[in-house]
């Protein structure tokens, strides 16, 4: 069974799309393919849960943020204008 992490396309979102994980360049049919307004990775994205507690603590510098957070960055046409959405939301595969 594959396991696909999945990225929702901002509304009304254009082709070209230029696709980032975590700032590097992502190539369609090679890192990701699109389908159902969505993006959809093989390999695997997380992003980091961080609860208040710890979100508090970075705040005040007690110590960083050492989990795995991956950040899906998109550019595309939107309205006839080039615009850039940063921070995507990541669906992992367990989720519907």
């Amino acid at each position: 069974m594959n396991r696909v992490w999945r990225v929702p396309l901002p509304r009304g979102a254009e082709p070209p799309y230029r696709v980032f994980v975590n700032g590097v360049p992502q190539e369609q049919g090679r890192d990701y393919r699109i389908a159902e307004g969505e993006l959809r990775f093989m390999k695997p994205l997380e992003k980091e849960k961080i609860g208040v507690g710890r979100w508090t603590a970075m705040f005040l510098g007690l110590f960083g943020s050492y989990g795995k957070n991956d950040t899906v960055d998109l550019q595309y046409r939107l309205a006839g204008r080039d615009v850039s959405a940063t921070g995507l939301e990541i669906i992992p595969p367990d989720q519907p």
